[in-house]
């Protein structure tokens, strides 16, 4: 199965790709290197022994995107490519927007002219905004969104079912990520954000690695446990495995596919610092700050039709994650 992987050499994009390969399918890279590095290449080649079809190029050129499609027989499409800060997203809307939803209004353009029906769309858990109860089940209300990074996930989410409505023989797949974390067990692939992290667990690892002087936390008034933001923490490699499911059972069935891939299970920020302490033998300084806004209290997913129709059940724990992370970042102090 060849399947162009748009934001292939990211952080989830790049262990996906892994992940194919070792599946037996033939990713095609396409990356504008806005947020990765080229080394991700000669990783994924380690790893696998192959090195992948890559171009440079930004999913928004739609001339670019063509010819890919022209120079290869491509069976589906995995759209990871899009700018993923919540934070940067309050500031930065247009870019968001330009990026992300224009991106993949012209990447669904650009297959159609080449006849390709079938794709599986990073989304994510925000375009359920603060969730009024958990766990949250693919029925539960979407669009509520509290930041424009989590409404450009909403808008490609509502642009690709409307497409659907009028192409029922298309196959399209949205997948709404948790929050991902860990790095490949080897510890030559991980998370190595630009600039400062805007994701809990890089940010642990950089501090635990001596690169920063100490976490923020924000926000320790929540209605939670310990007052601190709960997620549902997923390890990269169980969400790229869900990937592959998808890509198996729904690549060429025809279908508006909607799936969670979360864990279960919400973990706070304190007791992820308090793994990552255990895990990587170090102290993680810490300072409460205030809220974040666009930052909602607790959310974590309802995994049952993941499990029920793919397959597919998140295994990797915690501790698992944390000592992934770990093993990357100790390897990789300066990232790539």
């Amino acid at each position: 199965m060849k399947v162009l992987v748009t934001g292939g050499l990211g952080y989830i994009g790049s262990h996906t790709c892994v992940q194919m390969l070792k599946a037996g399918m033939e990713p095609i890279i396409v990356d504008n290197l806005c947020n990765a590095k080229l080394a991700v290449l000669d990783r994924i080649q380690a790893l696998t022994g192959i090195r992948p079809q890559f171009y440079e190029g930004d999913v928004r050129d739609e001339t670019f995107l063509n010819k890919v499609f022209s120079e290869h027989n491509i069976n589906s499409v995995i759209h990871f490519a899009g700018l993923k800060s919540v934070g940067e997203s309050v500031s930065k809307p247009l870019e968001y927007y330009d990026n992300n939803v224009n991106g993949s209004l012209v990447l669904a353009r650009a297959m159609r002219t080449a006849g390709v029906k079938s794709i599986v769309f990073s989304s994510s858990a925000t375009v359920y905004g603060d969730p009024k109860t958990v766990p949250i089940t693919e029925d539960s209300p979407v669009g509520a969104t509290t930041n424009p990074y989590g409404r450009s996930k909403y808008i490609v989410e509502e642009c690709l079912t409307d497409f659907y409505q009028s192409q029922p023989d298309w196959s399209i797949t949205l997948l709404r990520y948790f929050n991902p974390v860990g790095a490949h067990p080897s510890g030559t692939m991980g998370e190595d954000p630009q600039g400062i992290p805007n994701n809990l667990m890089p940010f642990i690892a950089q501090v635990a690695v001596g690169r920063r002087d100490k976490l923020s936390v924000f926000g320790n008034d929540y209605p939670t446990p310990d007052g601190t933001g709960v997620r549902d923490y997923i390890h990269v490699m169980d969400l790229s495995d869900g990937h592959i499911a998808a890509l198996n059972v729904l690549g060429e069935k025809s279908g508006l596919h909607i799936y969670n891939l979360g864990t279960g299970n919400g973990t706070s920020v304190i007791e992820m610092v308090n793994a990552f302490s255990k895990a990587s033998a170090k102290p993680v300084p810490y300072e409460i700050c205030p809220r974040r806004p666009g930052d909602i209290a607790e959310c974590w997913a309802s995994t049952a039709k993941a499990e029920k129709d793919l397959g597919w059940k998140a295994t990797r724990t915690v501790m698992e994650m944390t000592a992934d992370t770990w093993n990357w970042q100790s390897k990789n102090p300066q990232g790539y």
